[in-house]
């Protein structure tokens, strides 16, 4: 799925010489956590989230170090601080290297976008253009959508066995061979072994993921030697 199929559009946006009071009042009034910055040809130039607004002055958040750390650092990282606390104008404590995506990127690059630059929020741009916006809460009613729904008709137990079994056997925690599955009625039970108890968790979660998963009982076994349990 790509950007375009699940951002956010039209995008609230605010000018670079907005006030700091115009851009907040803009987020409060329409429930936004981010506005993406335009310049006069409505380029985008910025970025101003809430975390931006922080440390300030008004709410005797800003930072303040120890003397000699500021000797340290120099007069230009203090000067920094002092403009993001005291600051009137978005161009002035706006983030400006904006961590953005074209219209055709996939959910996973806009997902590891996230990740790697911890962010909440990712711009979609269009020659220079803010197209769309997507957020982590986007994301979530496409995980919904994506979901196995349980369905009212009976289960399968052969099908769902062969499922978890190919998940399983997909996954290098899992062991290869050393966990295995039998399913009556919808109800799973895996048993075999298993050298770390986080396996134990993984193994479940890999059954509960298939479609038609009622229950899932735990009978894996903790050992040291995974292969005396099979050879038992």
């Amino acid at each position: 799925m790509q950007a375009e199929a699940i951002m956010t559009k039209p995008v609230i946006t605010t000018d670079a010489k907005a006030t700091i009071a115009e851009a907040v009042e803009l987020m409060l009034s329409n429930k936004v956590s981010c506005l993406p910055v335009t310049d006069s040809d409505g380029a985008l130039v910025g970025i101003v989230s809430k975390s931006d607004f922080l440390r300030r002055e008004e709410l005797g958040t800003q930072r303040v170090r120890p003397r000699w750390l500021e000797f340290d650092l120099g007069p230009g990282t203090v000067a920094h601080d002092y403009v993001r606390s005291n600051g009137r104008i978005i161009h002035e404590v706006m983030t400006t290297h904006v961590i953005s995506a074209p219209p055709g990127a996939s959910m996973s690059q806009i997902v590891n976008l996230m990740m790697q630059h911890r962010i909440n929020n990712v711009p979609i741009v269009d020659r220079d253009r803010v197209v769309g916006i997507i957020t982590r809460t986007d994301l979530l009613p496409v995980l919904i959508r994506a979901m196995p729904k349980q369905g009212t008709t009976p289960p399968d137990d052969d099908l769902i066995r062969k499922a978890i079994l190919a998940e399983l056997q997909g996954q290098s925690w899992s062991g290869g061979d050393l966990i295995d599955v039998s399913v009556s009625d919808g109800v799973v039970e895996l048993t075999g072994a298993i050298v770390d108890e986080r396996q134990r968790k993984a193994a479940i979660v890999a059954a509960e993921k298939v479609a038609g998963v009622g229950q899932v009982k735990d009978g894996l076994l903790l050992t040291a030697d995974p292969f005396s349990v099979m050879v038992s």
